[in-house]
């Protein structure tokens, strides 16, 4: 074996191990990342031949987590992992999108990116280490690659920026980025953030940069020591140079003027389609290359159409759709068009519309997360849905994509910091974001749409919040001195542009964001100009959301679920709940409420306490779960009086249940002033009574109630005298005296009994003549005589 290790040492004196050479040697590159006990294998491999029709780069990228990494069994019937959880799909596109830019252009083998979690310390994150592991199995192999890269997680810590942050630190954190770069460029951003300026987010990103760089560095020095410097040689694209100046000079001007045309989507798109027609038509029917020259054209056709449009755009600052380069499609919003959900918004910004809505639940109703590391309740989830006829496509809807996930998730963090939480807000909230057009930026209209809808349901968001998709084309040999920066881009500029990049946040800050960069040599005060102008984009969408709405309704809609908390001392819980549910069970029933307890952290910082949620449209029913409740935890006191049932009655009295599960004894000279001959005169099983509490033993804690305390006392009541009870000496002189001394009744011990072998002989004989076990006993005749020992 070949094993070679690098490491990398932070700022902090944690250090990264990189290990290839010793695990998955049959793969075309391999590599183990170490930190702590945290490892991650990253494996890469490729197909040997170009599948036919393929003119992209077919990159598969997956991310695995093992629960045996960290001990633990996964859930489920089959206790086995199974398809990938959302969590480790969007960490998969967190490596994919860092490494499909780097490749050739021509290179259009398949390649399959695997990164497995196999060994996790409960505090280190891993996915911040995700993209490091596969750079580094990319640097093993001999693909032609045009990294290295490496990718960090940045926060802000008591306002210091640190480094791939431990789980614990990331509490006090309100800055997280996802930042991945090569030694020259930065390629992807991601995270979110609690209402941060755009300068502060900038210096998080230069921050991670620098360290970035190290990591690149140390990718190098691997590289050159495995000599694979020299990469493999892969099959090339057929060119044909005079067919592809033909396509251009036949097909450029023609593009250009129709780029210049703002048409509408569709017929934008027809018009591209019939300039590549016309020219197909010239290629005669009779050349026998004609369907080869034909699939050239699509390939030379697509490159020449992306020049034009880029080129308009920077020669003339007119967009495809006849905007400049900051202006805002038009917008228009409505609240409340559903009226039987939650909350309800649609939100359409030019050809982009969001159908978006709100649904509110109890504890019940949130998202358990059950990752190998991540154990957890989500109080807040946005899911984000794409169908085909958003875009006019003619196809099946099918199951969830990974597009989809990393959308509802981009929403869902835009969101996220202004939506109160418990106990502040009990319930689980549900955005959905349907999107039933689409030209362009549809996550940020699904955090328009939402933000709407959450105001349109009532919850109580901190302030709004807008997003919106901004993109950059350059000159590719001046990209820092000709370059437009695009607000609220179309579908076809986020296909031809450089960088496309998404920024929501509220009036005075950012909340989240997505950058793609597919640029070299981007300086930072271009990236600083583009922040300025998304800030001034997502004002202005802001300022048109506030015309339709612009704070929280006062209340939440009538058929919303009321949910009235209390908190209980822990110790209650169990009471509650009661064995194997039956106690809540039964309140849910009688009473038609819905009810959740959970055990959470004391908020004085002692111990924990029981948070009760009751949730009911009625609000009888509300009012009886929660009386039922007080009554459980309840504490009985002296002299109190309840009305209670009478659960058993029994010669001496009655047992009543004067608060739920706790009984006392009503004795049946406390039911009535005058004499009681037997209870049944006076009370039936099942009957409410009025008791006062009289005295709690304090040993037993049994109770002692009377019902005649409750009575009127009779005129002329005379209380029967007691008969006294015999004066009592000390207890054994009065076992003494009933009884007789031990000793005179009965006599000594050895006097009564006798030794004990001879007790013993006396009853069954001497032990050598009882039969032994399993053998004959011998009878003897009458006349013989006992042997005597």
């Amino acid at each position: 074996m070949n094993v070679i290790k690098k490491t990398i040492e932070l700022s902090d004196g944690r250090v990264i191990e990189i290990e290839t050479g010793k695990l998955a040697k049959q793969a075309a590159g391999s590599a183990v990342v170490k930190m702590g006990g945290t490892m991650l294998l990253a494996t890469v491999c490729a197909a040997k031949e170009v599948k036919e029709g393929t003119d992209f780069m077919p990159l598969t990228v997956d991310y695995k987590e093992k629960y045996y990494s960290a001990g633990r069994f996964p859930g489920g019937f089959m206790k086995r992992e199974g398809k990938s959880s959302d969590y480790e799909i969007l960490i998969s596109r967190l490596i994919d999108r860092p490494i499909r830019p780097l490749w050739p252009d021509d290179f259009h083998l398949e390649v399959f990116v695997n990164v497995t979690l196999i060994s996790a310390e409960k505090d280190i994150q891993p996915d911040a280490l995700a993209g490091l592991a596969a750079s580094c199995a990319l640097a093993a192999s001999d693909l032609p690659f045009l990294g290295p890269i490496s990718e960090v997680r940045v926060s802000r810590v008591n306002g210091e920026f640190v480094i791939n942050p431990s789980f614990s630190q990331m509490k006090d954190s309100d800055l997280e980025l996802m930042v991945a770069a090569t030694e020259e460029n930065i390629m992807m951003v991601e995270g979110e953030m609690n209402e941060v300026s755009e300068h502060d987010m900038l210096e998080a990103i230069k921050f991670a940069h620098e360290e970035i760089k190290r990591h690149c560095r140390v990718q190098k020095e691997l590289i050159k020591e495995l000599g694979n410097e020299v990469k493999r040689d892969y099959p090339h694209d057929v060119e044909d140079e005079e067919l592809k100046k033909a396509v251009h000079e036949f097909c450029y001007d023609k593009c250009y003027e129709h780029a210049k045309s703002a048409k509408p989507k569709h017929e934008r798109e027809d018009g591209f389609v019939a300039i590549k027609e016309e020219f197909i038509a010239t290629i005669p029917e009779d050349d026998e290359l004609r369907d080869a020259k034909i699939a050239l054209v699509e390939r030379y056709y697509h490159a020449v159409e992306k020049e034009a449009m880029r080129n308009m755009i920077l020669d003339e600052g007119k967009r495809l759709d006849g905007r400049v380069c900051n202006e805002v499609r038009p917008i228009w919003c409505e609240v409340d068009y559903l009226p039987c959900a939650h909350g309800s918004a649609i939100f359409t910004r030019g050809e982009t519309q969001s159908l978006a809505t709100v649904t509110l639940g109890t504890k019940m109703d949130m998202k358990e997360t059950d990752e190998v590391l991540i154990q957890d309740d989500q109080q807040f989830v946005l899911h984000y849905n794409f169908p085909p006829f958003a875009t006019g496509e003619a196809k099946p809807q099918r199951g969830v994509g990974r597009r989809e996930i990393g959308h509802g998730n981009l929403a869902m963090r835009a969101l996220k910091p202004v939506i109160p939480m418990a106990p502040e807000n009990p319930y689980a909230v549900r955005v959905v974001s349907d999107i039933l057009e689409s030209n362009g930026s549809s996550s940020m209209a699904s955090v328009c749409g939402g933000c709407l809808a959450l105001m349109d349901a009532g919850v109580k968001i901190k302030k709004p919040v807008a997003g919106v998709a901004m993109g950059l084309i350059t000159d590719e040999e001046r990209p820092n001195d000709r370059y437009a920066i695009l607000t609220d881009i179309l579908g076809d500029e986020d296909h031809l542009g450089d960088m496309d990049f998404k920024v929501t946040g509220t009036a005075d800050g950012i909340t989240a964001t997505q950058m793609d960069i597919k640029v070299n040599g981007l300086s930072y005060e271009v990236l600083e100009k583009a922040l300025e102008q998304a800030r001034q984009g997502r004002m202005h969408i802001m300022g048109e959301m506030m015309k339709t709405i612009s704070e929280p309704r006062e209340d939440y809609k009538p058929f919303v679920p009321r949910i009235e908390q209390m908190v209980v001392a822990s110790e209650f819980i169990g009471a509650i709940i009661g064995k194997g549910g039956e106690t809540i069970q039964k309140i849910q029933k009688e009473t038609g409420a819905q009810i959740t307890i959970t055990e959470e952290p004391n908020p004085s910082g002692e111990g924990t306490v029981g948070v009760v949620d009751i949730a009911s449209n009625d609000a009888g029913a509300m009012a009886a779960a929660k009386a039922w409740i007080e009554g459980i935890v309840a504490v009985p006191e002296a002299g109190a009086v309840y009305t209670g049932k009478v659960v058993s009655i029994l010669e001496f009295g009655a047992f009543v249940e004067i608060l739920p599960g706790k009984e006392g004894l009503l004795h049946i000279s406390e039911i009535d002033w005058k004499k009681t001959d037997k209870v049944e005169d006076v009370l039936n099983v099942g009957d409410t009574v009025e008791v006062k509490l009289l005295e709690i033993d304090a040993k037993t804690g049994k109770m002692r109630l009377s019902r005649r305390a409750m009575i009127e006392k009779p005129e002329g009541y005379v209380e029967p005298e007691r008969r006294p009870r015999p004066e009592r000496g000390p207890r054994d002189d009065r076992r003494d005296d009933r009884r007789g001394g031990r000793d005179d009744r009965r006599g000594p011990r050895d006097e009564r009994r006798g030794p004990r072998d001879d007790r013993r002989d006396d009853r069954r004989g001497p032990r050598n003549d009882r039969p032994r076990r399993n053998e004959e006993p011998q009878h003897e005749t009458p006349s013989q005589e006992p042997e005597i020992f």
